[in-house]
């Protein structure tokens, strides 16, 4: 995923980003699911998520002649960006030097677990398997219980700003120095910023925090809670002492002395839990968190995917945009969490069926003609 968004984003402001995909050894995204109604390589939803806007050139790099290919793309192109497993540019015989040497100006970028070099290179493995080295396996779950991991391949969403950024400042190197560049960049590493605070904490402290729920130091109660309706919940937090003396006020909930500071309250948080727990049970969800919010009480709805499409701020903001696809149909795609005065980004058009730009990028861009592209058909090399 982190590669293929740092290339959406390129594209929705303004990047003409060419997909250069196989149907031979098709994108993983391609065959994840959901799927519009059946399977097959047009059909994934995840796919056409993070592929909008872009155009996909099918291209077979293991076939003879595909290099040739390549180079015409390569030496009109600003970045390249590849997310393989290590060594796999290698042995396509696509070395940084080797791109250079087609286009001395080109910003090449691969991404990669671990990156490019050191003992554990080699190692593949996605999301879910940094979530583990990095740490977030064993903060996430329930105190005394087993990790359970946060959604998804959870590294790649945090570790893909990371990449745009090392590219954007390779551009503007480029555009000083007239040299490309070529980004090494280790999904594990970037991943590990985003844990800052607790490494911080280790090497100051030597504590080294586990699991521990919803639990937070400062706050109490800091947890959700489940309330009336099918599998509903709202998350509920008191960050002083104040904000505790609301809460309990809206949840009906008797004052206790030993619970009017922070200290009385971590020490009974367990119990303060299971109070609330009790109190909320049989109260409407939207009527608990209006009262609460009124009273100056951090609270909110768990959100499942219906109630994020149907929420009035993110539709004011217009979070989601509804593209047409051959296949997949009228679906919705994220778009940005930032406004930029004067600019409209995309994408504008859905994710590219697989080889669906091959012959206007070959013929119209590459300058192949009809009986060459034909060949290169014939041979494999394009479909």
């Amino acid at each position: 995923l982190a590669a293929p968004i740092v290339a959406r984003y390129l594209g929705d402001f303004g990047a003409d980003v060419v997909k250069v995909e196989s149907s031979s050894h098709p994108d993983t995204l391609r065959v994840g699911t959901p799927y519009a109604e059946g399977t097959g390589l047009d059909r994934s939803g995840y796919f056409g998520a993070y592929s909008a806007g872009k155009r996909s050139f099918a291209l077979n790099l293991q076939a003879p002649g595909a290099h040739a290919v390549l180079r015409r793309l390569v030496e009109r192109s600003d970045v390249l960006v590849e997310n393989f497993a290590p060594g796999v540019m290698r042995r396509l015989g696509l070395t940084p030097e080797v791109l250079h040497a087609w286009n001395p100006r080109l910003v090449a970028a691969s991404h990669s677990l671990q990156g490019q070099t050191g003992p554990r290179a080699p190692h593949r493995g996605y999301g879910q398997i940094a979530s583990a080295m990095t740490g977030w396996y064993d903060l996430t779950g329930e105190e005394g219980g087993e990790p359970l991991g946060p959604y998804s391949a959870y590294t790649d969403f945090l570790s893909w700003p990371i990449l745009l950024s090392a590219i954007l400042v390779a551009l503007e190197e480029r555009d000083r120095t007239g040299q490309g560049q070529y980004i090494d960049h280790a999904q594990v590493e970037s991943s590990l910023h985003f844990l800052a605070p607790l490494l911080l904490e280790q090497q100051i402290t030597g504590r080294s925090r586990t699991r521990a729920g919803n639990r937070n130091d400062g706050f109490a109660p800091n947890d959700t809670f489940r309330v009336a309706g099918d599998d509903e919940w709202v998350a509920i937090t008191a960050r002083d002492d104040a904000e505790w003396a609301s809460a309990a006020a809206v949840l009906g909930l008797r004052r206790e002395p030993l619970l009017d500071t922070l200290p009385g309250r971590k020490l009974h948080e367990a119990a303060l839990d299971v109070a609330i727990a009790a109190a909320v049970a049989d109260r409407d969800a939207n009527e608990l968190v209006d009262a609460l919010q009124a009273a100056g009480v951090p609270a909110h709805h768990v959100h499942k995917a219906e109630d994020l499409f149907a929420d009035v701020q993110l539709q004011h903001r217009g979070l989601f945009r509804r593209l047409e696809h051959p296949v997949l149909g009228d679906h919705a795609v994220i778009m940005h969490s930032f406004k930029i005065s004067g600019c409209e980004p995309g994408p504008w058009s859905a994710a590219p069926c697989l080889g669906e730009h091959t012959y206007d990028i070959a013929r119209n861009e590459l300058g192949l003609d009809d009986d060459t592209i034909a060949g290169l058909v014939a041979e494999g090399v394009l479909a």
